[in-house]
C-alpha cells in the first residue's frame, strides 16, 4: 500500500475500512517513517476514536474505544521487543483472541505469533 499525501489520508482510511473493515488483526509492515502510525491514526479517526492515538512504542499496546460501537481497539508496536516471551507477558493472546480490532506495527518481530487470517499490509514510502 502506498499512502497518499496527508491531505488525502482520511479518504484512504475510509476506502481501506470499506474494503477490509471486517479484518480483526491487521499487521502493518514498513520501514521507520513509512507512515504506519499516521495511517493507524487516520483509521482510528474514521472509527470515531476520541482517545489520543499515538504509537505505543514504550507501552507496547494502547487501547482505544471506537465511537461507533464502543468496542475496544488495540494498537501494538513491537519495535522494542527483544524476546518473544515479552509478547506473552503483555497478554498478547488475550488481545488477539478477543475478537476486537488489533492493529500491529512491526509485526515481523512476532511473525510466528500472527494468526493465519491476519491481514498483512505493507506500507512503502516513495
Amino acid at each position: 500500500m502506498i499512502l497518499p499525501p496527508l491531505e488525502n489520508i482520511h479518504q484512504a482510511a475510509r476506502d481501506f475500512l470499506s474494503q477490509y473493515g471486517r479484518a480483526k488483526v491487521i499487521a502493518f509492515y514498513g520501514k521507520m517513517g513509512a507512515g504506519k502510525t499516521t495511517f493507524i491514526k487516520a483509521l482510528c479517526d474514521e472509527l470515531q476514536v476520541t482517545d489520543v492515538v499515538n504509537s505505543p512504542t514504550f507501552a507496547i499496546v494502547n487501547e482505544y474505544t471506537s465511537g461507533i460501537n464502543g468496542a475496544p481497539i488495540f494498537h501494538f508496536d513491537f519495535y522494542r521487543i527483544k524476546r518473544i516471551e515479552e509478547v506473552y507477558d503483555i497478554g498478547y493472546e488475550e488481545y488477539i483472541e478477543s475478537g476486537n480490532l488489533c492493529m500491529i506495527e512491526w509485526p515481523e518481530l512476532i511473525e510466528e505469533l500472527l494468526p493465519q487470517d491476519c491481514l498483512r499490509i505493507k506500507i512503502s514510502h516513495q
